[in-house]
């Protein structure tokens, strides 16, 4: 936790496929907020394998902004895998993610930063009402439903990419999920390692620009084969090992105090990311210069 006699800084990343409508005015509206929060930040933009014009539309956002890095993935890893990329790479107090297609307004970040005081590890969002077609709001049901029920997870919306977390919570686990079933695995484990919870309501909009790479049917079908997986490794195994009597906590992937979490990392110079493949020299990676560490 940040001393007293400084606000928090923050670091805020956005996963980006295809979106190469949403993602400009979405990191402007990033550091809009910001700029009222803190003086200490980073906009962190993984571009996961875009094949529209998002890659040009970030190397020019990096050139003209000097609070903003953009990680290439040079292919496709998948949403979990560019979550897993923008957790290492953050470096603040704070974390907040949300998704480049615009469907969330990054401005409400304001109602989820007063709200991280005291004991509180995660602030996460909630849909007030899923602008969505309607197979979609009802795949969204069941597979939030589903997850809760199964996980025993502390929120109402797990589906609900609208976090501010900690920077020393994200710490205490490790991530493995590449497809879009970590946010479950990122709320199990936090819940594990007995962080704790608060909620937000937030406004969700119509996809404008981009589609879904969820509602694929091969992805789905992919992630609900991840889904099962997680469940078996985080709570089936543990359940498995508390009955034969092995304390030991199964699949939960959580590290004892003073352990920092391990990533394969890739790496650039002084730079490491998890898993990430950077672009040939000469493509644009740009880590901003060192911005206000303390505050008066």
């Amino acid at each position: 936790m940040p001393p007293a006699n400084r606000r928090a800084s923050i670091s805020v990343f956005f996963p980006a496929y295809n979106d190469e409508v949403s993602i400009a005015p979405l990191v402007r509206d990033a550091i809009a907020v910001l700029e009222t929060l803190t003086n200490d930040y980073e906009v962190i933009v993984i571009n996961d394998g875009s094949a529209d014009a998002t890659p040009r539309v970030l190397d020019e956002l990096a050139r003209e902004l000097p609070h903003v890095e953009i990680i290439h993935h040079e292919t496709n890893k998948g949403y979990g895998a560019a979550l897993r990329t923008g957790f290492s790479a953050a470096s603040k107090d704070l974390v907040f993610y949300t998704d480049g297609d615009g469907q969330y307004d990054v401005r409400e970040l304001v109602k989820l930063f007063p709200l991280m005081t005291g004991a509180v590890d995660v602030v996460n969002g909630y849909k007030i009402k899923r602008a969505d077609k309607r197979h979609r709001i009802l795949i969204g049901s069941i597979y939030n439903r589903t997850a809760r029920f199964l996980f025993r997870l502390p929120i109402r919306d797990v589906d609900c990419d609208f976090r501010l977390l900690r920077q020393s919570a994200l710490r205490r686990i490790e991530l493995v999920s590449s497809s879009g079933v970590i946010g479950v695995e990122l709320v199990r484990k936090l819940h594990a390692a007995g962080c704790v919870f608060v909620e937000s309501p937030v406004r969700h909009y119509l996809r404008a620009h981009s589609q879904s790479q969820f509602f694929r049917p091969g992805r789905v079908a992919h992630t609900v084969i991840d889904f099962l997986v997680l469940w078996l490794k985080l709570v089936a195994l543990r359940w498995l090992s508390a009955a034969s009597g092995d304390d030991r906590r199964a699949g939960a992937e959580l590290l004892t105090p003073g352990e920092k979490a391990q990533f394969p990392v890739s790496t650039r110079g002084d730079k490491k990311v998890a898993g990430v493949s950077f672009p040939p020299a000469g493509s644009q990676h740009t880590k901003p210069p060192a911005s206000v560490n303390s505050f008066e």
